[in-house]
């Protein structure tokens, strides 16, 4: 989970009179009046940058749903409206976050399809998780609470990251509690053959192009084995997990409700 920080910085400039004169009240006017100019355009950029802002949330917010409708039934189980809106605000933050907007008519049919689309195949993996007896302990829950809770300087702060993500400590525990069981699945029954010196190469020589190219330096293919080796394998595996998923979803009941 991460947070979005908004910072609101108004900068405030000290002018120190020295060299100049300091009882040379005509250019001490002329340094106050540039101080205030400044800070009167810093603060109306940051109540600009603060309008838009509420105006892109107000936007966002209105792509939710009732919290208590159900958005879709996966064999039976029904997915809510409190779910999809959890989902979706993740959804809308990547898209943000790769320059898009969600809020578009393309982003909007977009952001709901990739909502619908992960919750769907979330309940399909859940769903297979749970016939093979795969569970969560209160254990295990209760450490993966802890570990989340490590990240953040303070509960205040935990409290106020649960908040921006309109969650709250049940809704968190729910997450925990279905993140177990799926990892557990994925990581037993998704198995995918290491990467090959031959497929680390490729790609170690396609990052050091476009080094290369950008005139980056390029660290040596030893120091960055094992990290494009993790790399390769879990592109691998998401691959196979979208594969598996599509299996699923052929002998699945889909009834999408929105």
């Amino acid at each position: 989970m991460k947070k979005l920080l908004y910072p609101i910085i108004i900068g405030l400039l000290a002018v120190v009179l020295t060299a100049c004169g300091s009882n040379d009240e005509a250019d001490k006017k002329n340094d106050e009046k540039e101080t205030k100019t400044t800070e009167k355009e810093t603060a109306k950029a940051t109540e600009e940058q603060q309008k838009q802002m509420e105006e892109m949330k107000k936007k966002l917010d209105k792509q939710k749903v009732d919290e208590k409708k159900t958005v879709a039934i996966v064999n039976d189980e029904k997915i809510s409206g409190a779910e999809y809106n959890t989902v979706l605000s993740t959804t809308q933050m990547q898209m943000q976050q790769f320059g898009q907007d969600p809020t578009s008519k393309e982003g909007a049919k977009q952001v709901k399809e990739q909502t619908l689309n992960s919750l769907v195949g979330q309940k399909l993996l859940l769903q297979a998780a749970d016939k093979k007896g795969y569970t969560a302990s209160k254990a295990e829950i209760e450490k993966q609470l802890a570990e989340i809770k490590k990240q953040y300087e303070s509960e205040e702060k935990f409290k106020a990251a649960l908040k921006q993500a309109g969650l709250n400590s049940e809704m968190l525990n729910a997450q925990i509690a279905e993140n177990i069981p799926y990892t557990k699945y994925v990581e037993k029954e998704i198995k995918v053959k290491e990467a090959t010196d031959e497929e680390i190469q490729k790609y170690y020589d396609q990052v050091a192009e476009q080094a290369k190219t950008s005139g980056q330096k390029v660290q040596k293919l030893e120091e960055m084995k094992p990290q494009i080796k993790e790399q390769l394998e879990q592109q691998k595996k998401q691959e196979k997990l979208v594969k598996h998923v599509e299996e699923l979803q052929k002998n699945a009941k889909v009834d999408i409700k929105i």
